[in-house]
């Protein structure tokens, strides 16, 4: 089985045009979303209409789509994300909402070996930095493997024999082995909004035959999910930031 594994897309319709378009001939069983479909993009009716196209789909919510359905979730973002979730509710159609509504919080168990989870399996709103942040969730790991996002960086983190590493995936492909009798849990980056000073959209495809993860980045039109930013007066720095991969 070959899954996609992609995560944080963020309203940007763009990045995730072009992740269909860079996908199209690598031969995917099952896709993996990790949460956030809406936030900061100009773009969220597109990006929730464009994603339900693939099938077979398992997702999760992130903390931006469980904002959209409740007002006091605002409490918890910074007032430039705050103001795009405003936005976004008031942009977002009913039957969209709706469907937003409807999709399950993380952990869910995707199958024997998988677990699917927006932050951490213990707490979806939770940042996984750091290996004390990873040991704890690996505590509450029920599977061999966990794909998470919202941190926006992509990396690999290993229990081995008790001892937690990590390892940032830097450059534009990677391939990592997995191992026998290790557990990992791996974020494949953002699509729609890089925070790793790559301003290219990411992936991860997890091959569990050949027991790899091979870590992708390519390229969008950022001038253009930059420009709908713009022409909707969100906030100017969530234009910016994309380009520069903040």
């Amino acid at each position: 089985m070959r899954y996609l594994i992609f995560t944080d897309i963020h309203g940007n319709l763009e990045a995730l045009q072009s992740l269909t378009k860079f996908i199209r001939r690598k031969s995917i069983d099952h896709y993996l979303f990790l949460g956030d479909l809406v936030g900061y993009g100009a773009s969220p009716n597109e990006v929730i209409n464009h994603v339900q196209k693939f099938k077979p789909l398992t997702l999760i919510r992130g903390n931006h789509d469980k904002a959209i359905c409740g007002p006091a979730e605002l409490d918890n973002f910074n007032p430039v994300a705050a103001a795009a979730i405003s936005w976004s509710r008031k942009a977002i159609t009913k039957s969209n909402e709706h469907f937003l509504c409807k999709i399950k919080p993380g952990p869910v168990r995707v199958d024997d070996h998988i677990t699917v989870c927006h932050g951490a399996p213990f707490d979806e709103d939770y940042y996984i930095f750091g290996e004390f942040d990873a040991a704890e969730a690996f505590s509450c790991l029920e599977t061999r493997l966990g794909f998470f996002g919202h941190t926006h960086f992509p990396f690999v983190y290993s229990l081995d024999d008790h001892t937690v590493r990590g390892m940032f995936i830097q450059g534009n492909f990677k391939e990592i082995k997995l191992k026998k009798g290790v557990s990992y849990l791996i974020n494949p980056g953002s699509v729609g909004q890089p925070r790793d000073r790559n301003p290219k959209a990411a992936c991860a495809i997890y091959d569990s035959t050949a027991e790899t993860v091979k870590f992708y980045r390519f390229e969008y039109n950022i001038k253009v999910s930059q420009r709908k930013i713009l022409e909707q007066h969100l906030p100017v720095g969530l234009a910016e930031r994309l380009a520069l991969g903040i």
